[in-house]
């Protein structure tokens, strides 16, 4: 134990690295992320989105949109 003791004393108290840990953490997360935006990109490829016609013209209103008679 005692052999130990010269290498706690040459660590810096102000130096805080996160080490290879760190890195695996980081990198890890990234392809998590790289993969979601990939994902989401597909998915968003597959929506298909149509403007809605201009309220002057009647082309837009659906049938079922009208006033109910009844």
């Amino acid at each position: 134990m005692t052999h130990l003791v010269p290498l706690a004393k040459e660590v810096d108290d102000d130096k805080v690295t996160p080490g290879v840990l760190g890195f695996i953490v980081f990198a890890v997360m990234a392809l998590a992320v790289w993969g979601l935006m990939k994902s989401m990109s597909k998915h968003m490829r597959k929506v298909d989105f149509k403007e809605p016609a201009e309220a002057g013209s009647g082309e837009g209103k659906p049938s079922g949109a009208g006033p109910r008679k009844g």
